[in-house]
């Protein structure tokens, strides 16, 4: 054989194709069994300056291989979203011997220990490196006010369901400041609080939160439970609460009783939070929810108006989402078994839907104020949304798996979370269908009696399909509700469903003229909104922060993060420039000369738009029945 061809073929036996390495042993899958024991937690949170907390945990463990676990699925947030890089000086010891661990290889929030012989427990000690400002995360400790979740504060052995392993857990609190929590507290000294212990199931769904200023606001002295309006906030002024929004507040549990017809706690907790340090949420829970608004919420009742309705939709989580959840949605242990988002339509859709009702109901936000903020998302659906050409709504609820709170930059092609306002624009169609249907003898306040209002006062949780959502709404009003949804879930337009608002007695419309509700949300995003005109929304220094995918400034070359220099030779100074230019274009029909600036470059673009500034809202149908009015009205 030529010497060439045998180190040919020695080459060619050497090089073999490359197979995958293999992957580590499996984690646990949890199992319905008793936990050995219970766990000990505490968590230290008076590091404000640093934003430091630092945690301490006694585990029960047998002596043998180990796997603890970050809690990794946030209900709520619908993903996998754990803050898995700020945790941090993991050390481990079973009697003050320290025991090295090693992370799991795949599950980054995994880690693999051997409990060495005659070791009864384990003790654990981390910190959580929270952020110290808004670009590291949401900012949960200021030198006011924080909060403590539990989930990324507490680690647990894999293995079983969080509702079989018990905890005590104990906070380290700043001296004077007071807290709030749906945990039932054991004692308390100088700082210094313990609970009663808990399942982990229970602690992980009932987060603390503390200030140095708190306000604890009874919602309903005469109710069958306590229900509380727990407020903290940066100064003392900002937790003034007026009679009127007072009253407000307390019709919001009369009408939710009144809607769904029952409760499913043994008591509930707004754990509030006004600040413009702290960082804004929204968050269920089965017994309490974390609402943070800016600090003006009670004092400038106009320019809160658009998160007027975050208390309402938190709320109606209790029933929604937390006491009704989905089937694949739910999971034993917020790990191992993964949550699927494919009802999140119901779970947050029908949740907005009933949040913007309630808060119309009960006068925490005005009926006109409620209508601004449906024309606003209706519109954003049917005439900003391009991409639901080729994503439908269904597809949209994987986005909390796919990429939570990703920015896009073309969120209009590629569409995120529209579960939320397009899922209320569907229940709106249902509502109004069944009203006419049944000449107005039933609505979806009968649905929501049905579904949610089942085992009055018990708070464990009772999943559903989609099956069960047809069935219950045909029990309310006989109709092919199968082939109703799943047109609009799995439909592709052209439009929004605009169905509800038509048959509600009101109309999608475009004006010249914004509307409170769009200039009180511009106030706060600190945006000037061209979307229905040129196609753009302009930031506070005339940065380009989005562009409508198709629109008029997508197809002249403008693309998100060009700055605005100029309009037709004008100093673009403040978005009047350029209002005022889309006004006289209209009559002119002379087309837009912007300057545009990107990094060291400039560039000039043209605009050939002579539509005049558009604006939606809602407008009523001369001689149909005011549907969406009734839908709104209180309760009687």
């Amino acid at each position: 054989m030529p010497r060439t061809r045998a180190l040919l073929l020695l080459l060619l036996t050497a090089a073999a194709p490359p197979q995958p390495s293999p992957q580590p042993p499996p984690i646990a899958t949890p199992q319905d069994r008793p936990f050995p024991g219970q766990i000990t937690l505490t968590v230290d949170a008076t590091d404000l300056d640093r934003r430091i907390f630092r945690i301490t945990e006694t585990i029960p463990a047998t002596p043998g291989p180990l796997t603890l676990l970050l809690p990794k699925w946030y209900p709520g947030n619908h993903g996998p979203t754990a803050p898995i890089p700020d945790l941090a000086g993991l050390t481990i010891t079973a009697a003050s011997h320290p025991i090295p661990w090693q992370r799991d290889t795949v599950d980054m929030a995994a880690f693999h220990l051997t409990v060495p012989a005659g070791a009864t427990a384990i003790q654990a000690e981390f910190q959580l490196l929270s952020p110290l400002d808004s670009h590291d995360g949401r900012v949960v400790i200021t030198p006011n006010m924080l909060e403590v979740e539990w989930r990324p504060e507490l680690l647990f052995p894999a293995g079983y369901y969080t509702r079989d392993i018990p905890v005590q857990a104990a906070v380290i609190l700043p001296a004077g400041w007071q807290y709030a929590t749906a945990l039932d507290t054991a004692h308390a000294t100088a700082g210094n609080i313990t609970f009663k212990p808990a399942p982990l199931e229970t602690l992980l769904d009932s987060p603390l939160l503390a200030g140095r200023y708190f306000a604890r606001i009874d919602l309903d002295p005469t109710g069958p439970v306590p229900v509380h309006l727990d407020v903290v906030a940066d100064t003392p002024e900002d937790l003034a609460i007026t009679p009127a929004d007072l009253a407000a507040h307390r019709n919001l549990i009369q009408q939710a009783y009144k809607n769904f017809g029952s409760h499913h706690y043994d008591h509930y907790d707004f754990l509030f939070s006004l600040s413009d340090d702290m960082g804004t949420i929204g968050l269920e829970h089965q017994r309490s929810s974390e609402d943070g608004v800016s600090q003006i919420y009670f004092t400038d009742a106009e320019k809160s108006a658009p998160f007027r309705e975050l208390l309402p939709h938190e709320y109606t989580h209790s029933w929604n989402g937390k006491f009704r959840r989905p089937a694949d949605l739910w999971s034993p242990d917020d790990h191992v078994v993964p949550e699927r988002d494919s009802l999140l339509w119901v779970y947050e859709g029908q949740t907005d839907y009933w949040g913007q009702v309630l808060a119309a109901r009960s006068g925490i936000a005005t009926a006109a104020q409620v209508r601004d903020l449906i024309a606003l998302e209706a519109a954003a659906l049917d005439a900003a949304t391009p991409g639901r050409t080729w994503r439908n709504l269904q597809d949209t609820t994987n986005d909390p798996i796919i990429s939570w709170h990703h920015p896009s930059p073309w969120v209009s092609w590629s569409r995120f979370g529209d579960y939320y306002t397009e899922g209320l624009l569907i229940w709106l169609d249902a509502d109004t269908l069944i009203r006419e249907k049944s000449a107005g003898a039933r609505s979806l306040t009968d649905f929501a009696k049905l579904f949610f209002g089942i085992d009055n006062g018990k708070w464990t949780t009772n999943t559903y399909t989609f099956a069960d959502i047809v069935a219950a709404l045909n029990q309310v009003q006989p109709y092919d509700w199968a082939s109703f949804l799943r047109a609009r879930l799995d439909g592709h337009g052209p439009g929004a469903p605009l169905d509800g608002l038509t048959r509600g007695g009101w109309a999608l419309v475009y004006t010249a003229q914004k509307s409170p509700m769009q200039k009180s949300a511009e106030a706060r995003r600190k945006t000037t909104d061209f979307t229905y005109s040129l196609g753009l929304s302009l930031g506070a220094d005339g940065t380009v922060a989005s562009v409508l995918w198709g629109g008029p400034a997508f197809k002249a070359g403008l693309a998100p993060g060009v700055k605005l220099v100029a309009v037709n030779g004008l100093a673009a100074e403040t978005p009047t420039v350029l209002s005022d230019a889309i006004t006289a274009s209209a009559t002119t029909h002379a087309p837009l000369t912007l300057l545009l600036r990107r990094g060291n470059r400039y560039s000039d673009v043209q605009i050939d738009y002579h539509g005049g500034l558009r604006y939606p809202h809602l407008q009523r149908i001369a001689g149909t029945p005011d549907r969406l009015g009734d839908i709104l009205a209180p309760l009687k």
